[in-house]
């Protein structure tokens, strides 16, 4: 190539060329080379910026005639290799970048983002050259990753991963058994299926891949066990109060009934309390949940969460009471009221000399009690919430801090049922941390027989599935890399808005995660 002439504006950098003269060139139907030229014409091709302007190359390039008479190409254009493509008005090397920008930030921001670089596309354009791209080749693994993710709504897709290579296969809508049937089918040689205990996906794996062996998550086993404690703890609320240290020697009521008294006396548990008879009262004539929720005019899930109560405790709320950053002021706000200072505003602007950044709200209310006579609601511990019970109850041993290990305890004394939860817990964490499935039948049957109906449910479930089970308490297979690219997925989707479509979804991240691969394994300074 020869350069004619370089014009610089502001505006735009203009380079002149032409191809050479008596140079062979390869035919673009069989690759004979010619150097019959029939004509010569001037391609315009847009090139990165330089010097911060758009470069513009106008290069005048020869038509040549195919000396191969057998050829059904009569004429063809000569291409400047890493400068011309056919029917491409983009130099490769802006080719590239417009695609890895796409890639990466999709239609309006990647537009904006060749905007600054000087590349004026618009976001459709954008979309339309990463639509291009051809996605890599798929080779079948050997050890399949294979998990759902929420699109929109109540709808989810399905998402393969490559567990040995960590990079996602491809994705569709749905998450039926069939179509994942049909997908192994036509990609013989997984030996490995990991998932969660979705029975779809089961189903899937058997009919596409029977001789697969299938891996039940282990994260995901260990979190439906915590989801049955949290359930057996919300039956128990009455008993989490136990957790908390006895406030005197003198106290020696039981707690569980203190904790129901104070319960009953507050305006919630009055409240609490008379629903539960209200709806009992009708649910127990036969009348359904949402003739009830019309009579007493309450939310049919409403109704349902107290028909299905079998105490008021367990739809009780929890005190209202929780410590503040006006706590450490108590004090002082209890000196100044018995001297005499009865004015919130006052009190607030001392407070905040004392270093006090709440609002004055927190301490107009605070003082509420002192104008009726009552003493300052001091701050006071409260009992563990279910979520929090089924937290400590999971948690290792070695990993709770002191303030649990103080409490819990007092509370498994307290309830013999979160004592049995938190036996079997253990035993299930112990079989997990020494990679020993033999101890798994006899674990299930005391889960089934320890009179828990949310354990028992999970006993079943769990017999149904147990070779797989085994194989995840036994293996080092795992669904991490699932939950990892299901994360990333999600990400993809909320860069677009949530406007994205299956297609530009899986196109995006089959091809970021291998653009991220090519840039993370080069090296530091390479060229691009």
């Amino acid at each position: 190539m020869l350069v004619v002439s370089v014009d610089v504006s502001d505006a735009v950098v203009v380079v002149r060329a032409r191809t050479r003269s008596g140079v062979s060139a390869g035919c673009t139907g069989c690759g004979e080379p010619s150097t019959w030229v029939h004509s010569r014409y001037v391609r315009r091709l847009a090139d990165i910026a330089l010097g911060g302007r758009p470069l513009r190359i106008d290069l005048s390039v020869r038509r040549l005639y195919c000396e191969n008479p057998t050829c059904p190409k009569v004429t063809f254009a000569e291409q400047v290799p890493g400068l011309t493509v056919r029917y491409q008005r983009r130099t490769p090397q802006l080719q590239r970048l417009v695609e890895a920008v796409g890639v990466i930030l999709a239609g309006r921001g990647g537009a904006r983002m060749l905007r600054i670089l000087n590349v004026t596309l618009s976001r459709c354009t954008v979309l339309a050259q990463l639509m291009r791209v051809p996605l890599p080749p798929l080779e079948t693994p050997r050890v399949l990753g294979v998990d759902d993710f929420a699109l929109y709504g109540d709808t989810y897709g399905t998402l393969l991963v490559d567990a040995t290579t960590r990079l996602p296969l491809t994705l569709w809508e749905g998450r039926d058994a069939e179509r994942l049937g049909r997908w192994l089918r036509e990609h013989p040689g997984v030996e490995v299926a990991c998932r969660d205990g979705s029975l779809t996906y089961r189903q899937g794996i058997t009919t596409g891949a029977p001789d697969a062996v299938q891996v039940s998550d282990r994260f995901h086993l260990w979190q439906g066990l915590s989801r049955r404690v949290q359930d057996i703890a919300s039956t128990h609320r009455c008993c989490l109060p136990a957790a908390l240290p006895p406030v005197s020697e003198i106290d020696s009521a039981p707690i569980e009934e203190t904790a129901e008294d104070a319960a009953a006396d507050t305006r919630a548990g009055r409240h609490a309390r008379r629903l539960f008879e209200a709806v009992h009262a009708l649910t127990r004539t036969g009348r359904s949940h949402s003739s009830v929720a019309r009579e007493l005019g309450l939310d049919r899930r409403t109704v349902r969460k107290y028909a299905r109560a079998r105490t008021w405790q367990e739809v009780m709320r929890r005190p209202p009471r929780k410590p503040s950053s006006l706590d450490p002021y108590l004090d002082y706000l209890q000196q100044r009221w018995d001297e005499g200072q009865h004015s919130a505003k006052i009190l607030h602007e001392e407070l905040q000399a004392k270093g006090y950044l709440g609002h004055y709200q927190r301490v107009k209310m605070a003082v509420a009690p002192l104008r009726r006579g009552l003493p300052l609601d001091a701050p006071r511990e409260r009992p563990p919430s279910p979520r929090e019970a089924a937290r400590w109850i999971t948690t290792h041993p070695a990993r709770r801090s002191p303030h649990i290990n103080d409490r819990l305890p007092r509370l498994l004394d307290h309830c013999p049922e979160l004592r049995t939860a938190h036996d079997l817990v253990r035993r299930f964490a112990g079989m997990l941390e020494n990679r020993d499935a033999l101890l798994l039948p006899g674990w299930l049957d005391d889960l089934a027989k320890s009179g828990l109906p949310p354990l028992a449910g999970l006993a079943g479930a769990l017999r149904e599935d147990r070779h797989a089970v085994a194989q995840g308490i036994a293996t080092p297979y795992n669904s991490g890399v699932n939950e990892g690219r299901i994360t990333d997925v999600k990400l993809q989707t909320r860069l677009m808005a949530g406007r994205a479509g299956v297609p530009l979804l899986r196109q995006r991240v089959v091809l970021i995660a291998h653009l991220r691969r090519q840039y993370a394994d080069r090296p530091t300074g390479s060229p691009t």
